[in-house]
């Protein structure tokens, strides 16, 4: 299948690239900077077109001579426009397959959740087949954290330690995208994406004086301090990421259930602690 490709160049959704060629499909990256456009056939893409999310004219150019688009929205950035977008672009290009990457739990009021409700709306009403994949936090998030704990002692995040957050290895998530485009088992289907079990930072810590031979410990780190010290400028970003840590201080992220990503890849998910001992 000839599939365009958002994020080829992405850190998490550029572990899908691979996966799409492993199952022999054909893969058009788009790019918005076309100077990036090497780094996506460097990575595997077989070819690259230049278009913009916020430009429709630009994306059905894109999707013309498409039969699959794989698509992942930039969080708290004009999210409804950049998945209509999309949607409408690949509608009226003709293209049959469609897998979008969403987020876990789209039920949730916060706007990075509520703001993908219309994607997936548009697509329950087109004429084509869909894949939702609603995959929860990333365990590849981790790595950053695990590179200040090596140096620091110390695993801090904006909001409480014992926060019980639910994760999945966007490995899994991809090898599933790609099974989305390859056969019609999972055409049609929305599927919330998770690895086994809760886990607080507290636990993380734990799991990451293991792997170091020294002691970790969790610390909290008060979202608005946090928001000061990464410098992000006020805006919808900004916004969405404090309202976001605020919930997750006092609700967690709830889940951990991964039959359903256990029964797509016909194995076990990638756990938690899998993916720390793997750290380097």
């Amino acid at each position: 299948m000839k599939i365009l490709m958002i994020g080829a160049t992405g850190k998490f959704a550029g572990l899908v690239l691979p996966q799409l060629k492993k199952h022999g499909h054909q893969v058009t990256a788009l790019v918005q900077d076309g100077n990036k456009g090497k780094q996506t056939l460097e990575n595997g893409a077989d070819e690259f077109v230049t278009g913009d999310l916020y430009d429709p004219v630009t994306l059905k150019n894109a999707a013309t001579g498409i039969e699959g688009v794989f698509h992942i929205i930039p969080a708290f950035n004009r999210e409804v426009e950049a998945g209509l977008n999309m949607v409408k672009a690949a509608q009226e290009a003709g293209v049959t397959k469609f897998v979008f990457s969403s987020v876990y739990h789209t039920s949730l009021s916060l706007a990075n959740h509520a703001e993908k409700r219309p994607t997936e709306e548009a697509l329950y009403r087109s004429n084509m087949d869909y894949t939702i994949l609603q995959p929860a936090m990333y365990m590849q998030m981790l790595q950053q954290s695990w590179q200040a704990a090596k140096q620091s002692g110390e695993i801090m995040m904006p909001y409480s330690k014992d926060s019980k957050m639910a994760y999945v290895d966007y490995r899994d998530v991809a090898e599933a995208a790609a099974l989305a485009m390859t056969d019609t088992r999972l055409s049609y289907g929305t599927f919330e994406l998770a690895s086994p079990g809760m886990f607080s930072r507290v636990d993380l810590a734990e799991l990451m004086s293991k792997k170091s031979g020294k002691t970790i410990v969790a610390k909290d780190m008060p979202v608005d301090e946090w928001a000061k010290e990464v410098k992000i400028p006020p805006g919808e970003l900004r916004e969405g990421l404090i309202t976001m840590n605020k919930e997750y201080d006092q609700y967690g992220f709830s889940g951990g259930n991964a039959l359903v990503l256990e029964t797509i890849l016909g194995r076990h998910a990638h756990t938690v602690p899998q993916f720390i001992n793997e750290l380097d």
